[in-house]
């Protein structure tokens, strides 16, 4: 009897790079892949949007990794480049009571109305920082890397004012994050940048524990002296390091992104300036369109499941595809791989999912959508012919197959 022989597992490169037209093919072969992680290890990654949808809210799903076989069995090593996705203890590694125990301590300080009144703070940040975007300008022949002097350090210096961090850390903590989510990092430094990420987190807390403020940190070290029910030690800090790379690494590549996307794209722009869409459609169509993470880790199957006819294992690490979602023509049309900043409004538009769906929907999204939009909108405004300084083509990929965008974007600010 003839057999139809197993899908090849897709190798996912370590070093990175542009996942769109891997994500075309491989969707054109089905929703779900099978793909092979850094160092061989066996995985899977959910590409379309309604399979992606389902598996995101499907409560034999987890986050915990004592459901991940290969590393319950050893066969994980300390290096391992995707290690701290699955071993960090908070909210993003954590399953039902937990994980709303832990949300809950830190999701009054991101409701929509909270960050609303951060709208002045990022205002006046964003115009600081196009300031010394000029003077980048003026001091590099009139050219100047926009994600370095501007896409960069508004999130950062958001999240961490949020967090109470004060601006000399700010700098180490962006260099130790960026190599902790690389997937193509060393083991060695890996594990040395992990190290010195969670020892500089702990000096972090231990300052504010001495001398607490009206910050987030001060008060979740106040839950973590609450009778120490509410907050361990490990999870404090494993909430830090949440809360400092998702606050600022997604809204820098959307930032960037964006930018990207406006400047190849001169006729959605002059949509935009003549009202015919806002900064807000700017911002979710940048998302669905070129989504500032490509695969997250990981969910883990607690059963044996069937995602849109795709088998997976139990204990299987699970990537979610969310550039490959965002540019599925069975959800947004056969004109997907457009950017049209008008999309959101047909009466037939699919919400995308790049910033998550079900209980572990992206906490910051307010956040970063307010950020993005006032960026763009004081970006653009401030200097209306900016355009890049290199082609599309030149601009280097970013390290790793998890963040989505480039290393830099050397600019042209023009008034």
């Amino acid at each position: 009897m003839e057999t139809t022989p197993a899908t090849p597992p897709h190798r996912l490169d370590p070093a990175g790079g542009c996942p769109h037209a891997d994500n075309a093919r491989l969707l054109a072969r089905g929703a779900v892949t099978p793909v092979e992680l850094p160092g061989g290890v066996e995985g899977a990654a959910v590409l379309g949007h309604e399979a992606l949808r389902e598996f995101l809210q499907d409560p034999g799903v987890a986050k915990n990794a004592r459901h991940f076989t290969a590393l319950g069995e050893g066969r994980i090593p300390e290096g391992w480049p995707l290690l701290t996705f699955a071993t960090v203890p908070g909210m993003i590694t954590a399953d039902g009571e937990d994980h709303r125990r832990l949300r809950s301590l830190v999701s009054r300080a991101f409701t929509p109305r909270r960050t609303e009144e951060l709208r002045p703070r990022v205002a006046e940040l964003t115009e600081s920082l196009l300031d010394g975007l000029a003077t980048a300008a003026a001091a590099g022949g009139g050219v100047a890397d926009l994600r370095r002097h501007f896409a960069l350090p508004l999130p950062m210096g958001v999240i961490s004012e949020l967090l109470g961090v004060a601006a000399g850390f700010r700098d180490r903590l962006h260099h130790l994050s960026s190599l902790v989510v690389a997937t193509d990092t060393e083991p060695g430094v890996a594990v040395a940048a992990n190290r010195e990420l969670l020892a500089v987190l702990g000096e972090i807390a231990a300052a504010k524990a001495a001398a607490p403020g009206d910050d987030l940190t001060s008060a979740l070290i106040a839950a973590r002296d609450d009778g120490g029910d509410r907050l361990s030690q490990q999870e404090l800090i494993g909430t830090l390091l949440l809360m400092i790379i998702a606050g600022h690494e997604t809204t820098l590549n959307l930032i960037t992104n964006a930018v990207r996307a406006l400047c190849g794209h001169r006729d959605q722009l002059d949509l935009v300036r003549s009202g015919g869409a806002s900064w807000a459609d700017v911002v979710e169509e940048t998302l669905r369109w070129d989504a500032p993470v490509s695969y997250f880790p990981f969910r883990y199957p607690v059963r044996d499941i069937v995602v849109d006819g795709t088998p997976i294992p139990a204990g299987t690490p699970v990537l979610a595809g969310y550039s490959a979602a965002g540019r599925d023509r069975a959800a947004h049309g056969p004109d997907a791989d457009r950017f049209d900043v008008t999309r959101s409004a047909r009466p037939d538009a699919v919400r995308h999912l790049s910033l998550g769906h079900g209980a572990h929907y992206c906490l910051g999204a307010p956040l970063a959508r307010l950020e993005a939009t006032v960026a763009l909108e004081r970006l653009f405004t401030r200097f209306p012919g900016l355009e890049l300084a290199v082609p599309e083509a030149e601009l280097a990929p970013h390290a790793g197959f998890v963040g989505n965008s480039v290393r830099a974007l050397p600019v042209r600010p023009v008034p």
